[in-house]
């Protein structure tokens, strides 16, 4: 399985509009992306390890595919109409990852 992560680095006095993102852009995305979309997950930082820290992002929206040749063909062709989207939540510049997730465990 592989996750596309996108992370939104912790910026001090940055708006994130987490309702917006995760009832508006989220699925945008999943309907987007159709039966390739697995699944998705969308994280709220809180802090960092240390109490009273700030968290290392903001945000982090994860997208899980069956391969990576499965999620550039579905995410490929609304690349640039998502990235656009973003406005709509937020000014923070995303980091993005693509992980093999090689273990995963659920109680």
């Amino acid at each position: 399985m592989i996750k596309l992560s996108v992370m939104y680095p912790y910026t001090p006095g940055a708006h994130f509009d987490f309702d917006y993102y995760r009832d508006s852009h989220m699925p945008l995305v999943k309907q987007r992306m159709g039966a390739a979309l697995l699944s998705y997950s969308v994280e709220k930082g809180l802090s960092g390890v240390e109490p009273g820290s700030t968290p290392a992002y903001a945000a982090v929206g994860n997208l899980y595919c069956e391969s990576v040749q499965a999620l550039m063909e579905a995410i490929g062709p609304y690349a640039e109409e998502l990235g656009a989207d973003l406005v709509n939540y937020t000014v923070i510049k995303p980091v993005q990852q693509v992980s093999e997730v090689v273990a995963e465990w659920k109680a």
